[in-house]
């Protein structure tokens, strides 16, 4: 890979993800650097409102197409690996690192963002873990601030660590204006346990970047 990189996976689906990797991405386009962004495999297409793609692409000023961006697209909201059965297809390997060079070839910096979470299949071989590996890019883990947080945090941190790769940073989102004594004292365990920064990204407006918090991760 040219680029540097960032990789943004998170304890498991629906915790800020894409909003987290759109945060990042267009930190570093601010920064006047030039940004690239992919997602192996996006899903729940048939699904009203912005998708992660187009979410991504606006938040770094990307002129990517949506193959560059995410070779594998699908519409029903199902892991990867079972909307590439019902579609009639295999997510390849080979693929999905075409794909990611030839985005980060273009660019300062490529910020990936993952599928669910860190150990979802995007093919019954083939892990999000296992493309991070691949890529080799630090990683972001995204979680919620509230109760359960801990033991899915501290899970997934030991599972990237364990892959031998390097975690970046923890970012708890959204976080409220005026933390609860438990959302506080999990972000102090999190930071404690896991020997990690962990930023808080509170409710963003995804409608005006402009008025985003800079997250410098990349």
């Amino acid at each position: 890979m040219s680029a540097a990189g960032t990789f943004v996976t998170g304890t498991g689906t629906e915790v800020g993800k894409s909003v987290v990797a759109a945060a990042v991405a267009r930190t570093a386009a601010a920064a006047g650097r030039s940004v690239a962004v992919f997602k192996p495999a996006v899903s729940g297409l048939d699904e009203a409102g912005e998708s992660d793609v187009e979410l991504l692409r606006r938040a770094s000023g990307s002129g990517q197409a949506d193959e560059e961006i995410s070779p594998y697209r699908y519409g029903p909201p199902v892991s990867p690996h079972l909307a590439a059965e019902l579609a009639g297809e295999t997510i390849e390997r080979p693929r999905l690192l075409d794909a990611a060079r030839r985005a980060a070839a273009g660019a300062d910096v490529l910020v990936c963002e993952g599928v669910g979470g860190f150990l979802v299949p995007l093919r019954e071989d083939y892990l999000v873990r296992d493309l991070c590996v691949d890529l080799g890019y630090p990683v972001v883990v995204v979680a919620s601030p509230g109760l359960g947080t801990i033991n899915h945090t501290l899970l997934t941190v030991e599972a990237v660590r364990g892959a031998g790769l390097d975690v970046r940073a923890v970012v708890l989102t959204p976080w409220p204006a005026e933390p609860s004594r438990m959302e506080s004292s999990n972000r102090e365990t999190i930071a404690a346990m896991a020997d990690l920064p962990v930023e808080a990204l509170p409710q963003l407006d995804l409608g005006d970047p402009r008025s985003w918090p800079p997250l410098n991760l990349a």
